[in-house]
């Protein structure tokens, strides 16, 4: 038990960092998030929401106690990490490498928090 909550902490702290960064980059580095969105095909109107989304989707898996919301922040972050990954492949630039480490964490923070979950229950 202990040890999951372990994982689970650090899984997802490192996941938060992950995201936190990302999101400065949005906004502190708007004009190169736009020719990077642009070359892997997204439109470049989805970057402010998007960062807004990642705060929402960190704050519902760390303070919301309604468990269907928590089960959304995890699959919106997952769906953006395997959209993110597609997008690298696929253009061949080698940069995919960020995006598995995010769905390692991802998992790892997601399994866990079922497992103490189920226990706490």
């Amino acid at each position: 038990m202990k040890k999951f909550k372990i994982i689970n902490w650090i899984s997802t702290g490192l996941l938060t960092t992950m995201m936190l960064m990302s999101v400065v980059l949005y906004f502190t580095e708007h004009s190169e998030m736009v020719k990077g969105f642009e070359l892997y095909g997204y439109p470049s109107y989805i970057i402010y929401p998007l960062a807004i989304a990642k705060i929402f989707g960190l704050l519902a898996i760390w303070f919301c106690k309604n468990k269907v919301i928590k089960e959304w922040a995890y699959a919106g972050f997952f769906f953006n990490f395997v959209l993110a990954f597609l997008a690298h492949f696929m253009i061949g630039d080698g940069e995919f490498g960020g995006a598995i480490v995010a769905i390692l964490l991802l998992a790892a923070s997601y399994f866990t928090m079922k497992k103490t979950d189920s226990v706490i229950a």
